[in-house]
């Protein structure tokens, strides 16, 4: 039980204000944020807790972090948020499909690493750089957070980050003084969308959502079940994730997906000596999500007092670590470092082509020049 309390509380302080942020990069409202939060806690919760009942395994379930970074990304897009609510929806039933069509599942996680890597690289870098940027911008504030957070990556990795953010509230509330915050805008609730498909929207946001929720997220959970001895349930794991995202989406939620960092809490020995017992963390972990997603206009509009340069870097370090590990995985292959580079270098640009966003356009860049410089073993 102790695992799911920190995995819960270390998954969620890290990372919402960078969810809160990408969903109003693609045209949420405050309140749409804080619904859209609400609603991917709920769909965390109702996943992780049905899993751990009926499977009696540690199927851990999170919100999707690098799917949030995509969204941020898409900042300067001018997306309306009923076409990214229905890009949103594309992803999920993508999701569904690979659950019930195996074969698109084994399809989707054959796209070579070194390019989904690379794409997911690029995402992260710009919201990387946020605090050297806050460092400079807002000395006061932002160089406590990030002198916290290197302190505590050595004596206590796990709680680095929620430690940093609980550092940059206490910025922001002296900075805001009271004013931010609205009793009647913080009472949780969930705001229907009525989702509508802008073609562009669903390949420049829809599509790369989708990926990099597959290549982040969900192979490193499978891959983490595997390590401790877990026979994946692939089926469950993507129709739950399918159904969960869909219900959350029309509410505002972006994705869910199976966890990778908060996995490792929970299905190790540290979690339960006994292998058989460890679905009781995830179990614990999934119930947690519902008393966090009450707290989410509150978080919201901590959010929307902050200024934007804080609360991105704060999410600047929550992904630093995934941003390591995509650079490790697009580099890894010699042969393959060019078309891993060539895709960094087109995502990270922010080039919108026929109003599609970089993150399709790097991927399909480095794709072609893959097939070019390596065409029989790109092709396997």
């Amino acid at each position: 039980m102790s695992a799911g309390f920190v995995a819960a509380i270390s998954g969620f302080a890290s990372s919402f204000a960078l969810v809160v942020a990408g969903l109003k990069a693609v045209g949420a409202s405050d309140g749409q944020a804080a619904s859209g939060l609400f609603a991917l806690c709920l769909a965390t919760a109702v996943v992780s807790i049905t899993a751990a009942l009926a499977l009696r395994l540690p199927v851990a379930i999170a919100w999707s972090t690098p799917g949030a970074a995509v969204l941020l990304a898409a900042v300067d897009h001018g997306i309306r948020f009923s076409d990214a609510v229905g890009a949103f929806l594309v992803s999920a039933a993508l999701m569904l499909l690979c659950g019930v069509w195996p074969a698109l599942g084994r399809l989707i996680t054959r796209i070579p690493r070194p390019l989904a890597s690379a794409m997911l690289a690029g995402v992260l870098l710009p919201i990387c750089l946020a605090p050297v940027q806050a460092v400079a911008q807002l000395p006061l504030f932002a160089a406590p957070v990030v002198v916290v957070w290197l302190v505590l990556f050595r004596l206590a990795p796990r709680w680095a980050v929620p430690a940093a953010m609980v550092v940059a509230v206490v910025g922001i509330l002296v900075s805001a003084g009271t004013g931010w915050f609205d009793p009647a805008r913080a009472v949780p609730h969930l705001e229907f969308v009525a989702p509508t498909l802008d073609p562009s929207v669903v390949v420049g946001v829809g599509l790369p959502l989708f990926i990099v929720t597959m290549a982040g997220q969900n192979v490193p959970g499978f891959t983490v079940l595997q390590a401790h001895g877990y026979e994946p349930p692939v089926r469950y794991a993507f129709v739950g994730q399918g159904l969960g995202s869909a219900a959350a989406a029309l509410f505002g939620g972006h994705a869910i997906n199976l966890g990778a960092i908060t996995a490792a809490i929970m299905t190790g020995p540290e979690s339960h000596p006994e292998h058989s017992r460890r679905w009781i963390a995830t179990l614990t972990n999934g119930a947690l999500y519902v008393p966090l997603g009450l707290v989410a206009g509150v978080a919201t509009a901590l959010v929307a007092a902050a200024p934007t340069v804080l609360i991105t870097a704060v999410a600047g370090l929550a992904v630093l670590g995934a941003l390591v590990t995509s650079v490790t995985s697009a580099l890894e292959e010699p042969a393959h470092r060019i078309a891993a580079i060539a895709t960094f270098l087109v995502v990270v640009s922010g080039v919108v082509v026929l109003g599609i966003g970089s993150a399709f356009w790097g991927l399909l860049v480095g794709g072609v020049v893959m097939l070019w410089l390596h065409p029989r073993r790109a092709a396997r």
